[in-house]
């Protein structure tokens, strides 16, 4: 079967990544280009990355760029782990101006959920699937029957009055040199709180971290059935790619 190419890049707080994506089967079709985030993060520093990863594939259709902001119709409204400077930007323009390619930009959870209900640990599930991504923050995604209910930005609620990236993103085991077994009760306490809200029939663990899912997903303590994220750090590109090729606009 012949492949479907499409191209994306995931931009995160500590790095940029991006590759060419084969469509069909939902993997990565070469190696992929990762660069440090710039520090600040601002528009036109993040811009002038991702076209160079862009240029270093030679890539010249539409292509899918992610962002950790809520994004409406191309427009940025919020900039965590960016340069505040993101919110209010029409996103979609200035990457496309800077690629010099159509782009359609969507929230970095929401591609790599995408990606997992269409390839990964989430395909052919129904009712209520939740994904989320722990790293430098907790990303979110929600899916109802398959349909995404996008930007729902679950990792900033309160939890025990601090919020939730705040101590259970896998950046605060790293900060505070955390066991496996500790940072577990701080992500399955957050888990419980997600439960008594959405009853979700299944909760997927993705980030960086899902790389390591045997040293704590067992230890996670909620009712849900948690899994882990089965395309890992790559469910954002491939869900940007994907986001691009159906010309999806949110």
């Amino acid at each position: 079967m012949a492949r479907t190419p499409g191209f994306g890049v995931d931009v995160g707080g500590s790095g940029i990544k991006g590759c060419t994506v084969d469509l069909r089967s939902g993997s990565l079709d070469d190696e992929r280009v990762r660069i440090l985030t710039p520090q600040p993060a601002t528009p036109i520093a993040v811009a002038e990355v991702v076209a160079t990863i862009t240029g270093e594939f030679g890539w010249h259709g539409p292509m899918g760029v992610t962002l950790p902001s809520v994004i409406k119709r191309g427009i940025t409204y919020t900039a965590a782990h960016l340069d505040p400077s993101w919110k209010g930007l029409n996103a979609k323009s200035l990457l496309s101006e800077y690629c010099q390619v159509p782009v359609v930009v969507l929230n970095d959870a929401d591609a790599a959920g995408l990606a997992e209900m269409r390839f990964g640990a989430g395909r052919d599930s129904d009712g209520v699937v939740l994904l989320l991504t722990f790293g430098t923050g907790i990303g979110s995604a929600l899916f109802v029957d398959g349909e995404l209910v996008p930007n729902t930005e679950l990792g900033h609620l309160q939890i025990d009055g601090i919020e939730a990236e705040v101590r259970a993103a896998a950046s605060a085991r790293e900060d505070e040199k955390l066991s496996w077994a500790d940072w577990a009760v701080r992500v399955s306490r957050y888990l419980q709180v997600l439960e008594n809200l959405l009853w979700p029939d299944l909760i997927i663990a993705g980030g960086g971290v899902s790389k390591k899912a045997d040293k704590w997903v067992h230890l996670l303590e909620c009712r849900t059935p948690v899994v882990a994220a089965a395309l890992r750090n790559d469910a954002g590109i491939v869900g940007a790619a994907a986001a691009a090729a159906e010309g999806r606009v949110r």
